[in-house]
């Protein structure tokens, strides 16, 4: 056994102290916060007498630099206690542990106050557990003589992953499957090795960094394929709680755990001007943004220089918004560029209209041929949700075989069955299947040019201007007879721009002699209606009134008069229709060939004519299976037929 599982394990026996007086999901509020605190306990022992001495000497208000220094560290603590002297007493347990804690420098007991670890020491002292845990944490030696700070990250993450494991109902808002985590890494910096060279300085970005496992990730595929690149990792994380465990992990990984921000990415950027080199993040799917609405939509004003400027989703998902903010932190191409990876729910392919903001921020990322690729993966991957969800690989430093080009990748049936299903994941990547799925996106072009290679059907390569599309409004020409009947009456005297004219009952009364009458024309109709009203003395009324009367009597006939207003056609609005054509046919010759030949008379209301653009991952996948043959399925309903019927038999009793 490793290491660090190792550690975890031995802290994880403190969890047989918490049985009983904790549930299993509220473990983590005690192990968590205190492996924190023994790990910094153990790295400041070496200049622990140190501080105190310069502490003791300093008459400053504002001591944090100087003590800082005094450390060597980016924390200290100005307590006389250690875990040493914590639990000396066990009556004084609670007293000596809040003392400690108060004697942190301000960034470290920020992290401390964000796990309301007080709130637990007060629990824990109430269950008579306070005592136990904080000895058996004193027995366990994190210094980084035996646990160097990576290691340390690894028990950290070992426990994060455990304690969301069997917290199913939090754990999808805060941790992503280990699996998916590496996949998504292998496909944003793998094929970027390249960029790798010498000991380059490398920002990684995760806008909605949850405990920080992505982070983690990002810094440990970088390092593998460089060891001597210098990785900075920076988030940010609406979550208190997740806030200060992936902030923590910062601090035990040697990381500056002044990078991770807490607040909403969209109304409170807490990386504004920064740019980075990889941008990686698993937002929440379908988030509500109506909270932020007035700070979103007042940058949105300022149009690109602001970060929401291609558009603005529906205000019940906010999926864009967070891939707009990570692309205002690409480094421009001049600069290197940077590459991202964002994990979404099927929503962001091809909800909302032509010109919708959905389909505007789409059009605007192809259009600037930022888009690299797409991989479908397996449901049931995730905690919270058993939905199909979707990588999306971006970059402004594309390899210049795959300019204006997208990679679709299909690994959606890359999954094996979980021994137990953890909330509604059923379903994991195994290594050997993250190996292939790296490997398929990698070689992307050549596979989908190769129409023998067994791996054809599963990848398949766009221009960018493939997913657009001309949203035309098919017009047919209004239609009419003119008639007089009952209904026509009764629609007359219901009619509101009538009720307003004086003489309506006897202008009605004046047409009823017309009752059963047919014109094939308007023109006609309203003669004829005309000189009803003057045999019947009553004045034609004028406007509103007027156009009420010729509505009454028109009816919708393929066969009727063509209408026309100053010399136009008019369009019947029950006939109009609407075809998507591709971006890179002519609406004529696409009308010509697939509306003339059904419909000779329509025509395009060029003026309404929008453009739109859409993902159909799915649609590009989908692989006819013809239905069984119908005597194959005749031969199972007789099956079934016999198999009732003797069951009948059996509880009818044979013969009776």
């Amino acid at each position: 056994m490793s290491t660090h599982q190792s550690l975890a394990g031995f802290i994880w026996s403190v969890a047989d102290l918490l049985r009983g007086d904790y549930k299993q999901s509220e473990y983590g509020k005690v192990i968590l916060p205190l492996t924190v605190l023994r790990r910094l306990d153990c790295v400041m022992a070496p200049t622990r007498k140190a501080v105190w001495d310069r502490d003791a000497s300093l008459k400053l208000t504002n001591k944090d630099q100087l003590l800082r220094l005094a450390a060597g560290l980016p924390f200290y603590n100005t307590s006389q206690q250690s875990f040493e002297t914590i639990g000396a007493s066990a009556p004084d347990v609670a007293k000596n542990l809040t003392d400690y804690i108060n004697g942190f420098s301000p960034n470290a007991r920020e992290i401390i106050d964000k796990y309301d670890f007080h709130t637990q020491i007060a629990r824990l002292q109430s269950a008579k557990l306070l005592y136990p845990v904080v000895q058996k944490f004193r027995d366990i030696d994190l210094s980084p003589e035996r646990v160097d700070n990576h290691q340390m990250g690894y028990v950290f993450e070992e426990l994060i992953r455990r304690f969301s494991e069997i917290s199913n109902e939090t754990a999808g808002e805060h941790f992503t499957p280990r699996e998916v985590i590496k996949l998504m890494v292998n496909l944003l910096i793998g094929p970027d090795s390249g960029h790798l060279t010498g000991a380059p300085v490398i920002n990684v970005l995760d806008p909605a960094c949850g405990t920080g496992g992505m982070l983690s990730a990002a810094e440990e595929v970088i390092t593998s394929l460089n060891p001597s690149a210098t990785v900075r990792l920076f988030g940010q994380e609406l979550n208190p709680e997740s806030y200060a465990i992936c902030r923590s992990d910062m601090m035990l990984k040697g990381q500056d755990p002044s990078n991770i921000h807490l607040g909403n990415s969209f109304s409170d950027d807490g990386h504004e001007g920064r740019r980075f080199d990889y941008l990686l993040a698993n937002p929440p799917f379908g988030v509500e943004w109506k909270k932020v609405k007035d700070e979103v939509e007042a940058e949105a004003k300022l149009e690109h220089l602001g970060r929401f400027g291609a558009g603005l989703p529906r205000i019940n998902d906010g999926s864009f918004l967070f891939l707009q903010h990570m692309i205002s932190k690409m480094e421009p191409p001049e600069k290197g560029g940077s590459r991202i990876a964002i994990v979404f729910n099927g929503s962001p392919l091809f909800t909302g209209a032509a010109e919708s903001g959905e389909s505007n921020i789409r059009r605007w990322i192809l259009e600037n041929d930022l888009l690299e690729g797409i991989v479908g993966l397996p449901d049931q991957l995730f905690y919270n949700t058993g939905i199909s969800t979707y990588f999306w690989i971006l970059s402004n430093r594309k390899a210049e075989n795959l300019e204006r080009k997208v990679i679709l990748l299909d690994a959606r049936d890359q999954w094996v069955k979980m021994r137990k299903s953890l909330g509604d994941k059923r379903k994991m990547i195994s290594e050997e299947q993250i190996a292939y799925i790296t490997r398929l996106y990698g070689q992307a072009l050549t596979i989908a040019a190769d129409d023998v290679h067994p791996d054809h059907g599963k990848v398949k390569v766009f221009r960018t201007t493939d997913f657009g599309y001309q949203r035309i409004t098919v017009e047919r020409p209004l239609k009419l007879r003119f008639e007089i009947t009952e209904e026509t009456l009764a629609a007359l005297a219901e009619s509101k721009p009538l009720s307003r004219y004086a003489h309506r009952d006897e202008l009605i009364g004046a047409f009823k002699p017309l009752l059963g009458a047919v014109w094939r024309t308007k023109a006609e109709a309203k003669d004829a209606l005309h000189a009803a009203a003057v045999a019947g003395g009553v004045l034609w009324p004028s406007g509103a009134a007027a156009k009420a009367i010729m509505d009454s009597v028109s009816v919708s006939d393929p066969d009727g008069e063509v209408q026309k207003v100053k010399g136009e056609v008019v369009p019947d609005p029950d006939l109009r229709d609407y075809e998507n054509v591709p971006l890179a046919e002519d609406i004529h010759e696409y009308v010509e060939r697939e509306v003339s030949p059904h419909v000779a008379d329509a025509w395009v209301d060029e003026s309404k004519t929008k453009i739109g653009y859409e993902i159909p991952f799915t649609r590009h996948f989908y692989v006819y299976k013809p239905p069984r043959p119908l005597a194959e399925i005749d031969a199972e309903l007789r099956e079934l037929e016999s198999q009732i019927q003797a069951l009948l038999s059996e509880v009818t009793g044979g013969d009776e």
